[in-house]
């Protein structure tokens, strides 16, 4: 259970103190991260989706980001995500509206997932950097010609125009977790041999158009922050070298924000999202339409471990490998935010000891959406989210919701997976219980 409110003073630290990003004024240093909510419906925002955010919002939060909004047709992995179109103006304009009238700002993440959807998701042979076949979608995916990537790259920038007139004060370019960008970006994915492939420059080319046209399209009053991988963690992957380079790259745009994750959905998921993978969960609740054969080698022994491997959760599992990019990047004066494994308001505050200017959380407010709240009135709140991972394991085919909030509003939650979270509860607290204790 989630620790009750003290009598302490409200938290006078650095933390709830205002931060200006870009154009954009935030009233703290905390951010929604853009985690998928699943929410959209026919890829259209829902009151649903609009609630939720509307919640955070209350909840204290500077600024709360809408998950993954693809900037084409091509480009939507799922029926629950939205897409860049005049049509859904005004009910999004409802959303931001909302968020703003309880003080927080609103942002969205733009982005374009590449090879990892279906044609009967996007409409079209799913495209990427080269021409291959993504085991995980299960799809043949074709290359981009480079008439199509100057029209992306164009998209992005009508994107930005689009969220200004939506009512977003912010975008945050996706260019991390194994989408478009950076499958240019990683060899494992990239095998051009023309000015998008090969060396290093040539790989990052992509995005670097595409943040060129994004910071003309921003002007002086949206803020601009981008997501990138610190490192891939995967076979042929972006490494921790490389993954500088990318973040130097990203700096010279003078963006306003650099979001510092790491992994890919396809291959190392959990690094992303920390802990261990809920397999029966996520084999209960999968689609068969979409993911039947997923959905069946989940349930062999052994080979669930190899395709979605987990590890033990760790508070603030980005911690490490974020202060090597604080080192690298300390000449830039482009923020980065911090994002990975926040648990409570010790968390929080070390995470701005440790000289990071902004941070994002996800999991807590899934389960507490006023987790700032508790925070700024106790300083030692702990939200008791128990890293299961339950909200991950359904968040692909129904919405993203906590296990707690489910059985709360009188879902019923099998015993099979009763006994799943039950266990990677108990795994997770000894985890964390071993590293603290130092070992």
């Amino acid at each position: 259970m989630a620790t009750k409110k003290t009598k302490e003073p409200a938290n006078s630290s650095k933390l709830f103190t205002p931060f200006q990003l870009g154009p954009v004024t935030l009233r703290n240093r905390i951010i929604r991260s853009a985690a998928f909510e699943n929410m959209a419906r026919a890829n259209a925002p829902t009151k649903e989706l609009q609630d939720y955010h509307v919640s955070v919002a209350r909840g204290g939060v500077g600024m709360t980001t809408v998950a993954y909004c693809a900037v084409d047709l091509s480009g939507v992995s799922f029926d629950g995500q939205l897409y860049v179109r005049p049509e859904i103006v005004p009910d999004m304009k409802k959303m931001t509206d909302a968020i703003h009238a309880e003080g927080a700002k609103a942002s969205i993440q733009l982005g374009h997932c590449g090879n990892m959807t279906h044609f009967y998701t996007c409409h079209c042979m799913p495209v990427s950097a080269d021409t291959w076949f993504n085991l995980y979608s299960p799809t043949i995916h074709r290359r981009l010609k480079v008439a199509e990537i100057k029209n992306l790259v164009k998209k992005f920038g009508e994107a930005v125009d689009w969220a200004r007139e939506c009512g977003f004060d912010c975008v945050e370019i996706h260019a991390g977790h194994a989408y478009l960008i950076s499958q240019f970006i990683a060899p494992r994915t990239n095998h051009r041999h023309d000015e998008y492939g090969g060396s290093f420059e040539n790989r990052v080319r992509f995005m670097n158009e595409v943040l060129d046209e994004v910071m003309a399209h921003a002007g002086n009053d949206m803020a601009v922050v981008v997501k990138t991988n610190m490192w891939d963690d995967c076979w042929k992957g972006v490494s921790i070298e490389e993954g500088i380079q990318v973040a130097k790259e990203i700096a010279k745009h003078n963006v306003h924000g650099i979001v510092l994750s790491g992994g890919t959905v396809s291959r190392s998921p959990m690094t992303i999202l920390g802990g261990a993978m809920p397999y029966k969960t996520l084999a209960h609740y999968m689609n068969m339409k979409s993911f039947w054969w997923l959905k069946a080698a989940l349930n062999i022994p052994g080979v669930h471990q190899i395709m979605l491997p987990t590890q033990p959760f760790k508070e603030l599992y980005f911690m490490d490998k974020a202060k090597l990019f604080q080192k690298a990047l300390k000449d830039t004066n482009v923020p980065l935010i911090y994002v990975g494994g926040v648990q409570s308001g010790d968390n929080c505050q070390q995470i701005i000891d440790e000289g990071f200017e902004l941070f994002q959380i996800a999991h807590v407010l899934i389960k507490d959406p006023d987790f700032v709240k508790h925070v700024q009135e106790n300083p030692h709140y702990h939200a008791g989210c128990g890293r299961s991972n339950y909200c991950v394991g359904r968040m692909y085919t129904l919405d993203m919701k906590c296990h707690e909030c489910v059985e709360r509003d009188g879902e019923k939650i099998s015993p099979r997976i009763q006994r799943e979270i039950a266990e990677l509860e108990a795994n997770a607290k000894k985890s964390v219980e071993q590293q603290k204790a130092g070992k």
